[in-house]
């Protein structure tokens, strides 16, 4: 009876003992946490992820006999910090990458915040510019400049019909084009032929859609485009109502340019070269008149550029200056005034373009009639007669007749802001 209870007493003694061997490993290796209460830092410390890289004389005898009797089947602790440098070069070169992505994903939108800036400035600016040109019209037409020109006063039911054929109408975007003659209108005719669809493209069968792509010969025929001298012929007795209401509702337009250097490209254009009809309707009269010609003239152009004959330009000034002259009929569009083509003291438009920035006119106003998504406006060449060419072209001219001339296209000069001519005029 007492062996048996000396072997209990031996079995439980020593039972104890493996059980307090065991705390120990584990609490030494840190397999669980005795002291909860126990110093934030060093909780932290012990509970930390990576492998605890540890030497010899920081081991407790407990822990090294633990390690050293467990090195044939637990992976060695040494063996495993050898990843450790690896693994943390990676992290950092992820976390550097991050970084490096963030400040790219940045300085892309700070540039797009430019940009859009830069974007917002200029419509800022040029919205800015457009209403110093629209109240300077206002101006000059309630007679502050002490401009006086004919038709200023009058309302617009007062303007014949036959005076309103260069207001073209756009229903479908809701668009009123005044064009001007020599003033990039054959590109923006062709622009308002797209908008309307009212020519086919004879190789898709299809209105165009690109304005580059329209004849250029093409868009100067009336009958592609409704204009304002038309309604009569449509609507009858509702056409002025008509009118008003789109003048009200629509969004009208118009290009300018420095009267003089416009009246010199019409020059150039129609009678530096041989031009049929302006030959046998105007230059063969400027020649008779005022060209010391003897004998008869050649019939055509062709035939009197070949002989030397052609009118210049003080002709043509002379002409344009006649008092025994009847005026409507020398006043053909491509020199006739601005103010008496598109009525600007009775239209009360949205948008006046220059010749002189129409590219940058040409953008805002697609972007202001939101038709921009639609179409571009044409690239083709500018006409190239530039405002420097004014003296040498007005050499020959006596002073008397410029200043004539001016006085001529002075409303042209204030109502749109063109600055005097002084070189031009004091010479």
């Amino acid at each position: 009876m007492g062996t048996w209870r000396g072997l209990r007493v031996a079995f439980i003694l020593g039972s104890l003992f493996m059980i307090l061997l065991i705390i120990v490993y584990w609490d030494d290796v840190g397999g669980f946490n005795l002291y909860p209460l126990q110093d934030p830092k060093h909780r932290t410390l012990q509970s930390d992820s990576c492998p605890r890289t540890t030497t010899g004389a920081s081991l407790s005898p407990s822990a090294s006999r633990a390690q050293t009797s467990s090195s044939s089947t637990v992976p060695s602790t040494a063996s495993s910090t050898k990843h450790v440098p690896e693994k943390t070069r990676g992290a950092a070169e992820e976390q550097k990458q991050e970084e490096e992505e963030d400040k790219q994903e940045q300085r892309k939108e700070e540039t797009i915040g430019d940009v859009e800036e830069e974007k917002r400035s200029h419509t800022s600016v040029d919205d800015r510019e457009q209403e110093a040109r629209k109240r300077r019209i206002m101006d000059v037409c309630s007679g502050k400049d002490a401009v006086e020109f004919p038709g200023r006063t009058r309302a617009f039911e007062q303007i014949p019909n036959r005076e309103l054929d260069h207001l073209i109408v756009d229903d479908t975007h809701q668009i009123i084009y005044c064009y001007v003659p020599k003033v990039a209108c054959t590109n923006w005719k062709r622009v308002m032929v797209v908008l309307s669809q009212s020519l086919i493209s004879p190789s898709s069968g299809e209105p165009y859609t690109d304005p580059e792509a329209v004849p250029a010969d093409l868009v100067h025929n009336s009958s592609l485009h409704l204009t304002f001298a038309k309604f009569w012929r449509h609507y009858g007795s509702l056409s002025r109502h008509l009118m008003a209401l789109k003048l009200q509702h629509y969004t009208k337009f118009l290009f300018i340019r420095d009267p003089f250097v416009r009246l010199i490209s019409a020059f150039r254009n129609k009678f530096g070269r041989p031009n049929e009809d302006f030959y046998r309707q105007f230059g063969s009269v400027m020649l008779r008149r005022y060209g010391n010609v003897s004998g008869s003239l050649p019939e055509t152009a062709a035939e009197a550029f070949a002989a030397g004959i052609k009118p210049t330009f003080q002709q043509f000034i002379t002409y344009l200056l006649d008092p025994d002259t009847e005026k409507e009929s020398i006043f053909n569009e491509h020199w006739r005034q601005v103010y008496r083509l598109c009525h600007p003291c009775q239209v009360k438009y949205d948008f006046i373009g220059r010749l002189e920035t129409l590219e940058s006119d040409a953008d805002h106003l697609l972007k202001l009639l939101e038709v921009d998504h639609l179409l571009r406006f044409p690239s083709g060449a500018r006409n190239r007669t530039a405002a420097s060419w004014e003296r040498d072209w007005f050499a020959q001219i006596p002073i008397a007749m410029r200043r004539e001339l001016y006085k001529l296209y002075e409303p042209d000069f204030e109502l749109f802001g063109y600055p005097k001519p002084d070189s031009v005029l004091h010479q």
